[in-house]
């Protein structure tokens, strides 16, 4: 028998707007939200391991060529 987790806080949160009756420009609103928040997220977390690691623009140019020179 498998047990059900409790809903996290934010399944909460999106529970209780499931019961109000909002407009579809609103929900695209909230969708937008909800994007670049998480985006603006993983932006500050990969700027983390970016200076944790020392990587420059040389380092992401080295990266995006490595292909390249596979095939010269």
């Amino acid at each position: 028998m498998q047990v059900q987790a409790p809903l996290s806080n934010l399944q909460q949160e999106l529970l209780k707007l499931y019961a109000s009756n909002i407009s579809e420009t609103d929900l695209l609103v909230i969708k937008r939200y909800l994007a670049k928040f998480f985006a603006e997220k993983a932006i500050a977390e990969a700027d983390k391991i970016w200076d944790e690691n020392g990587y420059t623009n040389e380092t992401m140019k080295n990266w995006l060529n490595e292909d390249n020179e596979k095939y010269e």
